[in-house]
């Protein structure tokens, strides 16, 4: 373990006798352990089990170690403070013998007949390590390998041994021992197993009829040889026990889960127990292995349909177009390269097992585009009231940025004034709602542009607010005015002139002249009225630029309606075997017929405001090329 080191005590007497001018030191000497001070002199009280011992007087401070144990491994020196001397670092080793070896699985090793044995032995927490040996019959079998491992505390380590035996080399009731030494217990620990060569069962399995259709009976045979004899049979199906089965023969009914999913019949003797297991090889129809998802892709992007069935025997798999009789891929994957808008649509992925049966899955592919708006194009509100436009807009993805304008206003969120826009979302798309409060007459003659934004592009609707029961109450308002007014002209007009002629010719030349003023009269008024609605403010720049914002609608009812012929050609050829017709971009465009674009009232168009659109948007939409694009053709 450890003991006295008389190099270390006598140190400092060496010391002294080389150096003549010191005949004696009577100093404090420090004991260093790794580098660290044990403490001063011989006060050592933080270390219990380290004592300072001999003559003070003599020079003797010799440091001793009461039951060394691991801790006290290290380099010790000690020091003369004063003298400014230390002696040379002296290693203390603390010896740790190993564990009690073990031997895995012992200490009755049981072995099939017939199979090599592999014996493996431990010896831990040795220092050093221990070395192992392997006997038998007390002598040394050879051949065996070794590994150690070093513990956390970096001086123990623990070593494994692992020895291979030749089933020829082996005899039943054999022990082999396994024996751990080191320098600190040379005479070593030994544990040592007995060989158990033993015969568990040996067991074959059978099924009749096979190949069978699935719903049709099946025999399962479990035959075995065992010494000693058999004592159980337990079935079993995908690990689950068969309560109702017993003995060695199982009948059952058959399905396509018999064709994955083996059965197995396990059985026992005193020694063990041995398990064998065997599928089925039934027929049946395709069954879906992994579903096909649903796509979202951006135009141009990939993509990619996954869809794996399983049958018996091996199935066919077709991929088409919904409505095509065109077979796109015969694999588990379809792939569909930078995809068009035409290309979004139902996708099948059919298998068929032939002479036995099919099935199919449907998927959609929507492909991202701009924003498509379908807001009616003129609505109502009343005089003096609180009005509203909506704008329903459809997007995928959903638009990043609304933005309402009028005349010189752009308002995307909040309130301004009088207007207010909220934007709510539904599973149908986003309603952008703005909202006018106490509205007055020039709002019925404003212009209202409704625009949307995605990553991918823009759409825009020009929305008119027209008011409820307009018509009538202009009618009536006319007549009311003019008819009060004809009167008070003729009245004042006869008054005028019966002083200048005769009574009675006054009377006659009055009646006459006051039929046809009172005509005149009715219609100046009319003219008077059309001139103060014109009169609104800027409506010298409304009524510039009004051709031109007829023509943008004119052009994009055109478009609208060309789309609808397209479509409606393509979905007569594709879609045959359908009744309702159904729209070829998924729902990616808004159809609407042409409505009120030529319709457009006669009243001037207010200048609308540019709205910058979002940071990262795409300059030019798809929509809007093929409105460019239909304006060029003409």
């Amino acid at each position: 373990m450890a003991g006295d080191d008389p190099g270390l005590g006598f140190v400092i007497a060496a010391l002294q006798a080389r150096r003549p001018a010191i005949p004696e030191y009577n100093g404090i000497v420090l004991w260093i352990k790794d580098g660290l001070a044990l403490g001063v002199g011989r006060d050592l009280s933080s270390y219990p089990r380290y004592l300072v011992v001999g003559d003070h007087l003599s020079g003797q401070h010799h440091l001793k170690i009461l039951r060394a144990d691991l801790q006290d491994d290290a380099v010790y020196e000690c020091q003369a403070i004063q003298a400014a001397i230390r002696s040379r670092p002296a290693r203390l080793t603390v010896l740790v013998p190993p564990d009690d070896p073990v031997i895995l699985g012992g200490p009755i090793i049981s072995l099939r007949a017939g199979d090599p044995l592999n014996l493996t032995c431990h010896a831990d927490n040795a220092k050093p390590a221990a070395s192992i040996i392997w006997m038998r019959r007390g002598e040394v079998i050879n051949g065996a390998t070794y590994s150690k491992t070093l513990l956390r505390d970096g001086k123990r380590e623990s070593i494994m041994s692992t020895l291979f035996i030749a089933p020829s080399d082996i005899e039943n009731g054999e022990s082999i021992v396994c024996r751990a030494t080191n320098k600190a217990i040379p005479s070593g620990k030994e544990t040592s197993v007995t060989i158990d060569i033993q015969h568990p069962p040996l067991v074959n399995l059978s099924v009749e009829p096979q190949p069978v259709l699935e719903d049709n009976t099946v025999k399962f045979h479990c035959s075995a040889k065992a010494n000693p004899a058999v004592t159980q049979y337990r079935w079993a199906k995908k690990g689950q026990v068969i309560k109702e089965a017993s003995g060695d023969f199982y009948e059952t009914i058959v399905d396509h889960t018999f064709f994955f999913e083996p059965v197995s019949c396990e059985v026992t003797n005193a020694l063990g127990s041995t398990n064998i297991s065997r599928t089925v090889d039934v027929y049946f129809g395709p069954r879906m292995a992994t579903e096909p998802q649903s796509l979202l892709v951006d135009l141009g992007s990939d993509a990619v349909f996954n869809c794996a069935w399983t049958g018996n025997p091996s199935l066919t798999i077709v991929w088409m177009k919904r409505g095509s009789g065109v077979v796109l891929s015969n694999e588990n994957k379809l792939i569909l390269k930078s995809v068009r808008q035409e290309d979004a649509g139902k996708y099948v992925c059919r298998a068929v097992v032939p002479r036995v049966g099919a099935g199919e899955r449907e998927v959609t592919l929507t492909v991202n585009g701009p924003p498509i708006i379908s807001s009616t194009q003129t609505q109502h509100a009343l005089h003096g009231q609180k009005g509203q436009i909506k704008c329903f807009i459809r997007s995928t993805p959903p638009p990043d940025r609304i933005a309402w304008s009028w005349k010189e206003n752009v308002l995307e969120s909040g309130t301004s004034g009088r207007y207010t826009v909220e934007t709510v979302s539904t599973d149908e798309g986003v309603i952008s709602t703005l909202t006018i409060s106490n509205i007055v007459r020039a709002d019925f003659q404003t212009i209202y542009n409704c625009t949307a934004w995605n990553s991918f592009g823009s759409d825009t609707e020009i929305i008119r607010l027209k008011e409820q029961g307009t018509e009538m109450k202009s009618g009536a308002g006319i007549q009311a005015e003019s008819v009060p007014m004809a009167v008070i002209i003729g009245v004042a007009v006869g008054a005028g002139v019966a002083f200048l002629v005769l009574m009675a010719t006054i009377v006659a030349f009055c009646c006459a002249r006051s039929q046809r003023n009172l005509k005149g009269v009715v219609s100046a008024k009319n003219d008077i009225r059309v001139e103060i609605v014109h009169k609104e403010p800027a409506s010298g720049r409304e009524a510039e630029e009004h051709p031109t914002i007829k023509q943008l609608m004119m052009d994009r009812g055109e478009f609208q309606q060309d789309s609808v012929l397209k479509q409606l050609e393509v979905l007569k050829e594709e879609e045959k075997e359908f009744q309702n017709l159904k729209d070829p971009t998924n729902g990616y465009y808004s159809v609407n017929t042409f409505k009120e674009h030529h319709s457009t009232p006669s009243h001037p168009e207010a200048k609308q405001p540019r709205v910058p659109p979002p940071r990262g948007a795409v300059g030019t939409s798809p929509y809007a090329s093929a409105k460019a694009q239909d304006r060029a053709a003409k």
